[in-house]
């Protein structure tokens, strides 16, 4: 295990707790219909992300595994750390594009 990091503004224990979430990572010009796409009723977030995301995650349905936070761009952190789990959340633009986000859950 890596070390471990605290902030004032967080409790130590969310640090010993991962999550594991998909994302699927686009450019500018099409996160709007992807976006809507996730958020209906019944859409397939991982057959969404092998068709969409830019990133080497989308070959597997965008997962990412678990993580910590402080693992990844205070942004992204700041997101997956509070949405709520199961419903997609996004866009949220960091420097590597725009991220549309699923938590999966939170141990």
């Amino acid at each position: 295990m890596g070390a471990l990091i605290y902030s004032n503004s967080l409790k130590a224990q969310s640090w010993l707790k991962p999550r594991q979430h998909w994302h699927i990572l686009v450019k500018k010009r099409n996160w709007r219909s992807i976006c809507s796409s996730s958020s209906k009723n019944g859409a397939d977030f991982g057959k969404l992300a092998k068709k969409h995301s830019i990133c080497p995650s989308g070959k597997r349905g965008g997962d990412l595994g678990e993580f910590r936070q402080g693992q990844m761009v205070p942004a992204f952190d700041k997101v997956v750390f509070s949405c709520p789990e199961l419903e997609p959340t996004g866009p949220l633009h960091t420097q590597f594009g725009y991220h549309i986000i699923k938590v999966l859950y939170r141990k």
